[in-house]
C-alpha cells in the first residue's frame, strides 16, 4: 500500500529542532556553559507551554471541564503558541475526534493501535488526515470564543514571537541571547513536544486499566511525571469531562492543581467532577471482569462466576446505598437541617460497605 505524501514542513521542523537540541545545546554547554538563570527559564517556559496544552487546549477547550477567565484563556493561547502544537481550534478538533473514535484506525487521528511511532509523531509527518481536512464542525462552540479565534488567525506570528522573540528578549536581559535561545527556546521546545506526545503514545501502551478496558488508554504515574499529570489516562478516557486526571491526593497532577488554584483565585469556575459512586462502580466492574477471566479455565468456572456475580451485585448495592446516604447528608448540612440520624446512617452504611469490600477482595483473591 502506497504511503501518503510527506508533510515536509512538519518533518523538517521536528527533524531540525531535534538535531539542533542534541548537537548545538551540548556544544554550547561545553564551549561556553549555561548559567542558572537559563536553566530556570528552561523549566519555567517548559511548564508554561506544557500546562497551556494540558490545562488550556486539553481540559478547558477540548473537554469543557471548567470555565476560565479571559486573562487565563489569553495566557493559554500564548502558551499554546509557545508549545508549537497547532492552534487551540485545530488541536481541540483533532482531540475530540480522537475521543469519539478512539483506537479506530480509520478515524482516530493518532490511533495507538497503529503502533508507538505512529501515535507519537508519525501521524503528523504524512498526509494521513488529508481526506478529512478540517471544517471544524465539531468545535463550533470554540469558534464563538474570541481568544481562540484570535490565536487561530495569528498563530504563525505568535509562534515566532513566543519561540524566538521571548527567549531572545530574556537572553538580551541576561546578556547572552544565544544560550537563552538554545536552552529556553530550542531544548525546551523539543522536550515539551515529546513529553506531551507521550500522552498519545505511551499513555495508550504502558500502564494499568483500573476503570475500563474498552480502549487502549492506561494509567501510569511515571507518564504523569512527564506529561504534567496527564498520565492517568485510563481514568480520563472514561471520565473525559472531569477537570482532574489524578483523582487521589498523592497523584502528581500539576494541571489539576493549577485549575484548582485558578478557582480559588476567582479565575476559573464550574469545575466538573465525576460523582465518586460512578468512579467506584467503574473500578468494581473491572474487578469483576478480571476475576471472571482468572477462573474461566477452571472446570467449575460457571459456579464460581455466578458466586462472583452475586457478590458483585451485593457490593454494588452497598456502594449505591452509601453514596446516596452521603449525598443526602451533604444536602441536609447545606440546608442547615438536623442531620444526626443521617450521619449515623452514613457511618453504618460505610461500615457495611467496607466489610463487603473486604469479603469481595477475599473471594476474588482466592483464585
Amino acid at each position: 500500500m502506497k504511503k501518503p505524501p510527506i508533510i515536509w514542513l512538519n518533518t523538517s521542523l521536528f527533524a531540525l529542532t531535534l538535531l539542533g537540541a542534541i548537537t548545538l545545546v551540548p556544544w554550547r554547554g561545553m564551549t561556553h556553559g549555561f548559567e542558572a538563570i537559563e536553566w530556570v527559564a528552561f523549566v519555567v517556559l517548559a511548564f508554561a507551554s506544557g500546562l497551556s496544552i494540558t490545562a488550556g487546549y486539553h481540559r478547558l477547550w477540548s473537554h469543557k471541564a471548567y470555565k476560565a477567565h479571559p486573562v487565563m484563556r489569553f495566557l493559554f493561547a500564548l502558551g499554546g503558541a509557545l508549545a508549537l502544537q497547532n492552534s487551540a481550534l485545530h488541536w481541540s478538533s483533532d482531540h475530540r475526534i480522537h475521543h469519539k473514535h478512539v483506537d479506530n484506525n480509520d478515524k482516530d487521528p493518532y490511533s495507538a493501535k497503529k503502533g508507538f511511532w505512529y501515535s507519537h509523531i508519525g501521524w503528523m509527518l504524512r498526509e494521513y488526515q488529508a481526506s478529512r481536512y478540517h471544517d471544524y464542525n465539531n468545535v463550533r462552540d470554540l469558534q464563538k470564543d474570541a481568544i481562540v479565534m484570535w490565536q487561530h488567525k495569528h498563530y504563525l506570528s505568535l509562534v515566532v514571537l513566543m519561540n524566538i522573540g521571548l527567549p531572545a528578549f530574556l537572553g538580551w536581559l541576561n546578556g547572552d541571547i544565544i544560550s537563552m535561545v538554545l536552552m529556553a527556546g530550542l531544548l525546551r521546545l523539543v522536550v515539551v513536544h515529546h513529553c506531551t506526545f507521550f500522552i498519545n503514545s505511551l499513555a495508550h501502551i504502558w500502564g494499568s486499566q483500573p476503570y475500563t478496558n474498552k480502549n487502549t488508554a492506561r494509567d501510569n504515574g511515571v507518564i504523569a511525571l512527564l506529561t504534567y499529570g496527564e498520565g492517568y489516562h485510563n481514568f480520563h478516557h472514561i471520565f473525559e469531562n472531569d477537570y482532574r486526571n489524578g483523582i487521589k491526593w498523592w497523584h502528581y497532577d500539576p494541571t489539576k492543581w493549577l485549575i484548582k488554584s485558578m478557582y480559588w483565585a476567582g479565575l476559573a469556575t464550574d469545575l466538573r467532577v465525576v460523582p465518586q459512586e460512578r468512579i467506584e462502580s467503574a473500578k468494581l466492574q473491572m474487578q469483576l471482569l478480571r476475576a471472571q477471566d482468572k477462573v474461566a479455565h477452571l472446570p467449575n468456572c460457571d459456579e464460581i462466576i455466578a458466586n462472583f456475580q452475586a457478590e458483585y451485585d451485593l457490593m454494588k448495592q452497598h456502594l449505591m446505598a452509601y453514596y446516596q446516604a452521603k449525598k443526602s447528608l451533604i444536602e441536609a448540612k447545606s440546608k442547615q437541617l438536623s442531620y444526626q440520624q443521617l450521619n449515623l446512617q452514613v457511618e453504618e452504611l460505610k461500615a457495611r460497605l467496607l466489610a463487603q469490600k473486604k469479603n469481595w477482595n477475599n473471594i476474588t483473591a482466592a483464585y
